[in-house]
């Protein structure tokens, strides 16, 4: 399995990184069905890493593994935030050469 990582971007509403105001219950809905999806396939060994800075300024990133680069890009753009237009994302292979409690990283 090969590693990638996908940065999210600013969607069509920028201001959503950084003003929780901006966010309406159809939206929160939508990062509910985010977190769930992401919650499930790191149960089930896909995703390595998930998560965001607290300050809105740096990255929202999504480290997991895929068997091709089309499998990647899917598992990308089937994510509710990208699916929904809430955000948009940078796909990158990706190596993780150092991991916490797993040897040879």
């Amino acid at each position: 399995m090969a590693q990638y990582i996908y940065q999210f971007l600013p969607g069509d509403r920028a201001g959503l990184a950084t003003d929780r105001d901006a966010w309406t219950e159809d939206d929160d809905r939508v990062a509910e069905e985010h977190y769930q999806r992401l919650l499930k396939a790191t149960e089930e060994g896909i995703v390595i890493l998930a998560g965001r800075s607290l300050d809105g300024v740096g990255p929202a990133i999504v480290v997991f593994e895929a068997e091709t680069d089309e499998d990647a890009h899917r598992f990308m753009e089937e994510d509710p935030f990208i699916f929904n237009g809430l955000f948009r994302a940078a796909l990158h292979p990706f190596r993780a050469a150092l991991v916490r409690g797993i040897s040879g990283g």
